[in-house]
């Protein structure tokens, strides 16, 4: 009876016995913490990228081709030196599938694949895993430049490059496989639309 009461009374394992309780516990909030860390990560990686193909789209060629040397003076009847007005520059959009108008467009929409790919490749060093079908580039009227410019394209649009449909494989992605990624969006002015290089 005293051995057995000794036992019961005995308390040299409760340490361990708590610390294998309170470990598995400890070690998913160890995981989770660095999963969101790498979360946070993949985030600020898409933002930058987006921002980079932003910078690169609106200091090299336009995509598409035909707004690059379209003249809305002689071809689209504007008078020379008047704002290009929203009615004759809709906007276009252009993805990895070609370049398509928002309403109707005068000047050819071919895309100039080199120059979306160009882009695609300058974001791709900041997210490797971002795709052409992942990237969009859109050209808005701005109001900026003027029918006939012997400098470059008559229009100065504003570019905005969006980053879409990304997905997220956490670190520990076995209990809970991938994340969707939200869209990510950067809008600047086109500067001058013509080159193939920017810093």
């Amino acid at each position: 009876m005293r051995r057995i009461t000794a036992f019961i009374r005995n308390t040299k394992g409760a340490i361990a016995a708590e610390f294998a309780l309170v470990l598995p516990i400890l070690i998913l909030f160890l995981l989770g913490i660095m999963d969101v860390g790498y979360y946070a990560w993949a985030l600020n990686r898409g933002e930058k990228a987006t921002q980079m193909g932003a910078r690169w789209a609106v200091a090299t060629d336009l995509i598409p081709s035909g707004l690059a040397s379209y003249s809305f003076a002689s071809d689209g009847g504007i008078p020379q030196g008047n704002p290009v007005p929203l009615s004759a520059f809709p906007g276009v959009t252009c993805t990895s599938t070609g370049c398509t108008c928002a309403g109707t467009c005068t000047f050819g929409t071919a895309a100039n694949t080199t120059s979306f790919n160009a882009i695609v490749s300058r974001m791709q060093d900041f997210k490797s895993n971002i795709t052409p079908a992942n990237v969009e580039v859109e050209y808005s009227w701005s109001g900026l430049g003027y029918a006939g410019d012997p400098n470059g394209p008559d229009v100065a649009p504003i570019i905005t490059v969006r980053l879409v449909n990304m997905e997220h494989r956490p670190l520990y992605g076995i209990l809970i496989g991938s994340v969707d990624l939200p869209d990510f969006a950067y809008s600047l002015t086109s500067e001058d639309g013509e080159g193939t290089f920017s810093h």
